[in-house]
């Protein structure tokens, strides 16, 4: 297996992961419409809906973390980086993941393991008219963070290939929309000043092109 290999099966993994915990939004979703029927129109509130619509954003927003690592999604506050050649770039990140992101990870997983088997000696529940088990969902955030750990050693060996081969490794497509084609091209991966030009008229034709539907409708 080549590390290249090694990296798209490790952004396979992460994506699976945050698509099939993507489904807690509906989940979500039906939780609270039903919970509104039930409050509003048969003034028959439920006691636990509260800790556990809690629950389940909560476990949704951990357990997309490797996906939005795997995809170059999380926010980057760029000014300078968007313009640098790729292996300066390969670079920064590098000292970045090895000096700020490693060891917040580990202590985050660490921290809680600790923090979930603690949970899980006391049998903790919550604090309501029908108590729930907490424990469970606490045991999401040291597997979280090892599924984020586990995307972030693949960036770091991104990283590395970068500054050997001196451009990016392409990464696995996936869903994307119109409004943050320009922000991706001015993210971790360098293009030239006709490329963006050229997505960004792209993107924009197709933005004109609904208008006018619209506005034919």
């Amino acid at each position: 297996m080549t590390i290249e290999n090694l990296l798209h099966g490790t952004e396979t993994v992460s994506t699976w992961i945050g698509k099939a915990f993507a489904w807690l939004i509906v989940a979500l979703m039906l939780l609270v419409c039903v919970e509104v029927f039930k409050r509003y129109l048969l003034n028959m509130p439920t006691a636990w809906v509260f800790d556990v619509s809690n629950m389940m954003y909560g476990t949704l927003f951990m357990m997309s973390g490797a996906y939005a690592l795997a995809h170059d999604a999380h926010v980057r506050g760029d000014f300078l980086y968007g313009s640098m050649k790729p292996r300066r770039q390969a670079s920064l990140d590098l000292v970045l993941f090895i000096v700020f992101f490693l060891p917040g990870i580990i202590a985050l997983t660490w921290a809680g393991w600790v923090y979930a088997s603690d949970s899980l000696a006391i049998r903790e529940t919550t604090f309501n008219a029908t108590p729930l088990p907490v424990y469970p969902f606490k045991f999401m955030i040291p597997l979280a963070g090892a599924t984020v750990l586990l995307q972030g050693i693949s960036e770091i060996l991104r990283c590395v290939l970068c500054l050997r081969d001196g451009e990016w490794l392409p990464r696995l497509a996936d869903a994307q929309e119109i409004d943050v084609v320009e922000q991706q091209l001015a993210g971790s991966t360098y293009v030239d000043e006709d490329a963006r030009r050229e997505a960004i008229a792209r993107a924009k034709n197709i933005d004109e092109a609904a208008r006018q539907r619209m506005e034919q409708e």
